[in-house]
């Protein structure tokens, strides 16, 4: 196809998703159909210019709140700028500075919260409040003011919480409290939902996550066996109903599981936030949130809610027992089942020209598609790339594609705690196995014929011991990297034919 040819194809493209959800409608969702918040709001998300989505523009959750430490700063990179979030005692709120102090350019997630509340600099002590204001320069001379100079002070950045996650507006500082922050509004409005949560750094763009989410036709094949099954596998017929800057919505009118859960709805709004929302007869209503916050390029991360109403008690109340931790290693799971042929995806993508050239690259011949073609054409038509002209880093190995510890666990409070209980738990194993290994001998040489218990019993300790060090050994290693071969890849168990 020649690229005169393609231009024309992308225009068509565009017209025909203009003309279905035409334009009234389409001015309807600008105006805020998809607001996510009651407030009224004088900015929409990515500025005011109607035919740009300007990325620094809009509210980013950058944490779980239950995830940070309160004693002691945390680092995150948004948009390829490195910001240091850490408690304010005497405002009592997370703040969130630029991670540069002024003197030297060290950044201030190495340094500590100081005995009086401010952020000091682990170079030379500087200390800053909240607001980015130099408070102390220890090596200056009694009287001296250098503190007070404007180039003394680290850029501040809004925050602010909503559903417990941290969110963090990059662009305009006054631009903030006038823009809506992007929240889920189903779980908003109403109560009685049980949510479990996950995040994890991944290797490939915010668009390349978004993409993959509101897909919903690659679940039998990809999560085959661990959230889908091939045999449920049958023609998705996605339809776009209204789409503006703002985002878009559509529906399955069939649903998943061929239609035997009910119709879903899918909710993208702009420029990082989509929710898939089933309600079924036997379940109750589901929803699956996913967050897309864009780090640098080749680089996001996700969060995830999964919010359930169950219309029966009995599920809610199992969730609710269910650790964080352990339903995050599940959840990872699940991530790495098309975490390793996503990060060659879009490299691909990349050589075909990006997300520009998406109609020339990708082959989209059924409906199950339309909500990736709506994502690349609001990409296309907004100018909404947040790193637009900028290369995709060299591809990792397998190796580093399947970490967990450094993209998870790490930064996980429920996932670090679980990981050190586990390890003490694994060192007492092997300690008594070890006592109860060395003590069997000596019995038997110490006690004669009237050991035969004793000995028996220590030998029964140092085998369960050891049975339970080994296998709380493979549980770790689940904090640390993924599984080799996903799932769907896996010999399948062959079925017992009836004679």
């Amino acid at each position: 196809m020649s690229d005169a040819s393609l231009t024309q194809a992308q225009a068509i493209a565009d017209t025909e998703l203009e003309t279905t959800v035409g334009r009234a409608t389409v001015a309807t969702l600008q105006s805020g159909v998809l607001e996510q918040d009651s407030e009224t709001h004088e900015l929409p998300a990515g500025g005011p210019d109607p035919s740009r989505f300007d990325a620094k523009e809009a509210w980013y959750p950058v944490f779980y709140a239950e995830d940070l430490d309160k004693t002691k700063p945390a680092r995150f990179t948004l948009l390829e700028i490195d910001l240091v979030i850490w408690w304010e005692q005497a405002t009592e709120a997370w703040r969130v500075l630029e991670d540069k102090c002024p003197h030297r350019l060290a950044p201030l997630s190495e340094g500590r919260i100081a005995e009086d509340g401010l952020l000091e600099c682990p170079y030379h002590g500087w200390a800053f409040s909240g607001a980015g204001h130099c408070d102390r320069i220890p090596q200056q001379a009694i009287g001296g003011t250098a503190e007070t100079s404007e180039r003394a002070c680290v850029r501040a950045f809004p925050a602010t919480i909503r559903q417990g996650l941290l969110f963090v507006y990059p662009g305009r500082s006054e631009n903030a409290t006038k823009t809506a922050v992007p929240i889920v509004t189903p779980i908003e409005k109403s109560d009685g939902w049980v949510c479990l949560n996950t995040f994890r750094d991944l290797p490939y763009d915010a668009l390349t996550l978004l993409e993959n989410v509101l897909d919903a036709s690659h679940v039998p094949y990809t999560h085959h066996r661990s959230v889908g099954n091939r045999a449920n596998a049958a023609p998705v017929d996605l339809e776009l109903v209204e789409s503006g800057k703002q985002g878009f919505q559509g529906l399955w009118e069939e649903g998943p599981r061929k239609g035997t859960l009910g119709r879903q709805d899918t909710t993208f709004i702009a420029p990082g936030l989509m929710w898939h929302d089933l309600t079924s007869k036997q379940f109750g209503r589901t929803l699956t949130v996913v967050y897309a916050t864009p780090i640098r390029k080749g680089e996001c991360r996700l969060f995830a809610i999964f919010p359930f109403k169950f219309s029966a008690k009995l599920p809610s109340f199992f969730i609710r027992l269910t650790p964080r931790w352990y339903s995050h290693l599940g959840q990872n799971n699940v991530l790495e089942d098309d975490q390793i042929f996503l990060h060659h995806q879009e490299r691909y993508l990349e050589q075909a020209g990006g997300s520009v050239n998406f109609a020339k690259a990708f082959y989209l011949p059924t409906r199950a598609d339309r909500f990736v073609s709506a994502l690349r054409q609001w990409v296309n038509r907004y100018s909404a790339d947040p790193f637009s002209g900028a290369a995709l880093p060299p591809a990792l190995p397998k190796e580093q594609l399947l970490d967990r510890y450094y993209s998870h666990t790490i930064k996980c409070a429920s996932c670090s705690a679980a990981l050190t209980r586990l390890q003490r738990i694994r060192l007492a194993c092997l300690i008594l196995a070890a006592i109860a290994w060395t003590i069997a001998p000596l019995l038997a040489v110490s006690l004669g014929n009237e050991a035969g218990f004793g000995v028996v019993a220590a030998a029964i300790a140092s085998l369960v011991s050891g049975a339970a060090w080994l296998g709380l050994g493979r549980l770790e290693q689940q904090f640390y990297r993924g599984r080799e071969t996903p799932l769907r890849n896996l010999p399948e168990k062959k079925r017992s034919q009836k004679k």
